[in-house]
């Protein structure tokens, strides 16, 4: 059973969801693909699946013919209309939780040509050295450097998307090419530091989530792991968001512990997530950060994700859906003998 705290979370997240089924960040704030993904994604978890079908059904009616959705949304008003590969990419996830929570095969169908335009625009963005290349100006071209954090990510929504697709009866080559030539660059740069990205070592999502969205594993995971705890885990708290900050933020913190229980550090995951409830206020809600030192809420704000990453994480850890292991189940690094293409672009 469901339990009651984590009702009282969807029951917050549910209450900013527009009635277009955009979820911001927060009332009146803006919403960006991924975030709105992830929000959703924790509606069906917590038993809102009406709601969770009206934020996946927004992104349908909402695309560009090209695949892509602007990076900040505000109702029906762009505010930054750059395109993020990452966020759009992020959908295929999203797709495949709704799968794994209802076993919906028309669901799944129904949005297939958004996913399919989603993710070949992702993988059109693909860079030389294998990285995907973070965003794309409103004028067109695209940058010419990924993001660590986004490509990790983008390595998990590409397996999303293969997953859907076999189960479509749907042939992907293409795609499982550029998640292989994209492993073997986050690979790379985790090793040696690759100019394909753009260094970004003080925040923690660049160190956990190659291992979050299943590029790095085995052996290489709990190296990089073991590497930088000292400097970002902080007990009590949960972890920081920047390395030279004392500042804790539930969202990262709960993504860690899905990326411990990928390791099987159960004990340490449970302790982070237990860590994470200093952050919750009575409305069901988290508080984006705290700063120690000042014992002061920064920003003041309750964010959606924030909230989500949360649920997600409980999930993960308590096995309360059938969606509970899609991260671990998704998180098989492709070291395969494929061809690799030359990228499309």
């Amino acid at each position: 059973m469901l339990p009651s705290h984590l009702r009282q979370t969807g029951d917050f997240i549910a209450g900013h969801q527009l009635p277009s089924g955009q979820i911001p960040w927060f009332s009146g704030h803006f919403a960006d693909p991924w975030d709105h993904v992830e929000a959703a994604m924790a509606l069906g978890v917590v038993g809102r699946q009406t709601e969770s079908r009206a934020a996946i059904s927004w992104l349908a009616e909402t695309q560009a013919p090209d695949g892509s959705w602007p990076m900040e949304t505000v109702g029906d008003r762009v505010t930054e209309a750059t395109i993020d590969t990452n966020q759009c990419a992020y959908v295929a996830v999203g797709l495949w939780h709704d799968y794994l929570l209802t076993g919906d095969t028309d669901h799944l169908a129904r949005h297939w040509s958004m996913l399919e335009r989603a993710i070949d625009l992702v993988v059109s963005a693909q860079l030389p050295g294998g990285a995907i290349a973070w965003g794309r100006a409103p004028t067109g071209e695209w940058w010419d450097e990924g993001l660590l954090t986004g490509s990790s990510c983008i390595v998990l929504s590409l397996a999303s998307a293969l997953e859907i697709a076999t189960h479509l009866g749907h042939d992907r080559p293409a795609w499982a090419a550029a998640r292989t030539r994209l492993i073997h660059a986050v690979e790379d740069e985790v090793r040696v530091h690759s100019p394909a990205f753009m260094s970004k070592p003080r925040h923690s999502m660049d160190w956990f989530y190659p291992v979050l969205g299943g590029a790095v594993g085995g052996a290489d995971a709990h190296a990089l792991i073991d590497r930088r705890w000292e400097e970002f885990v902080v007990p009590g708290y949960g972890i920081r968001c920047v390395s030279d900050r004392p500042w804790a933020t539930p969202a990262e913190s709960s993504e860690l512990v899905i990326a411990l229980d990928l390791l099987g550090r159960r004990d340490e995951a449970l302790a982070i997530l237990d860590d994470v409830e200093i952050h919750r206020d009575v409305d069901g809600g988290y508080w984006t950060g705290y700063v120690w030192p000042d014992t002061a809420i920064w920003p003041e704000e309750k964010t959606t994700w924030t909230a989500a990453a949360v649920v997600l994480a409980t999930d993960v850890m308590h096995a309360l859906t059938p969606a509970h292991g899609l991260f671990r189940d998704l998180a098989r690094p492709a070291h395969t003998d494929l061809a690799v293409p030359s990228p499309r672009r």
